[in-house]
């Protein structure tokens, strides 16, 4: 087999990508576990959507990195 030992920069930015967004589903799923408490913690759920949008930006920037721009 020929497999190259090194991750093409492409794949490395996919890899980190899938992580992001699994990230990003987790913390969809903290927040509306603790939204769904009878006293939920405001606090703790507005770090968590900052987090989110934090993890949103990173994912929109891998995603504008990958995907090639099309001139229309």
């Amino acid at each position: 087999m020929n497999v190259p030992s090194e991750m093409s920069f492409d794949e490395m930015l996919r890899v980190k990508l899938g992580v992001l967004r699994r990230e990003h589903r987790d913390l969809d799923e903290a927040i509306y576990a603790l939204e769904q408490n009878g006293r939920p913690d405001i606090l703790t759920i507005r770090r968590l959507k900052k987090q989110k949008l934090s993890l949103k930006d990173q994912i929109a920037t891998i995603e504008d990195r990958l995907i090639p721009d099309i001139i229309a």
